[in-house]
This record gives C-alpha cells, sequence and structure tokens, in this order.
C-alpha cells in the first residue's frame, strides 16, 4: 500500500474518532479533539480541507439544535414561563415579541463642544 493511502486512512480514522467523540461532548471543540487526542489546530485544517468532513461535523450541530429545541418544547409543554418567553423572543419576533432598547440621544457632542469652546474666555 502506497504511503499517501496510509496516511488518508488514519487521518479518516482518526476524524472517525473525533466525530464520536465531537457527539458525546455535545459539539464542543476542545473536548472532542483532546477525547481523539488532536490539536484544535488539526480540527480546523480537516474543517477547511475535507468538505465531507465539515459536512458531518455541521449535521452534528444541527442534531445538537434538534435536540435541544426538543427540550424546549417539552419545557414549554410543562408550561415553563421563561421557556415560553424565550421560544417567543426567537420564534415570535414577527409578531413583536421582540425587546428593544430605546436610546434618546439628546446631546450632541459637536454642538458641546463649540458651546464649551465659545464660553471660554480668551487669555
Amino acid at each position: 500500500m502506497e504511503q499517501n493511502e496510509q496516511v488518508k486512512k488514519r487521518t479518516s480514522a482518526k476524524q472517525k474518532v473525533f466525530l464520536k467523540a465531537f457527539e458525546t461532548s455535545f459539539g464542543n471543540i476542545s473536548e472532542a479533539c483532546k477525547k481523539a487526542n488532536i490539536g484544535r489546530g488539526t480540527y480546523y485544517r480537516w474543517m477547511k480541507l475535507n468538505p465531507r468532513f465539515a459536512q458531518q461535523v455541521e449535521d452534528l450541530n444541527e442534531e445538537l439544535i434538534d435536540y435541544a429545541e426538543s427540550k424546549l418544547l417539552t419545557q414549554i409543554m410543562d408550561n415553563n414561563t421563561t421557556a415560553i418567553i424565550f421560544f417567543l423572543k426567537t420564534k415570535g419576533k414577527k409578531r413583536g415579541y421582540i425587546e428593544t432598547v430605546e436610546n434618546d440621544v439628546t446631546v450632541n457632542p459637536f454642538l458641546e463642544l463649540m458651546k464649551a469652546a465659545t464660553n471660554e474666555k480668551a487669555p
């Protein structure tokens, strides 16, 4: 077997180990790297150079989000007010369930500087 093929097989095996660790660590990259005994740089290089690996990571992230959403919906069904509010703030924005911060800016820094400059007495 060619050396390049051996490297590819080892890399593929390590990627499988990483993906399993990534799943069991709920998407925590640092923890998954430790479990898979690879550096973060290796993970990011794989993400950049291997579209299939990157897609597998993305798929696992989506599964984690789906899982979290299912838990949130369970909390909503249990009448958890905080969960209901959070859901409405994120999913109900089109219906007006958003928090806004109103800033009343009545001071123009340029005008204040000009006033201060004209109020100074000449020596």
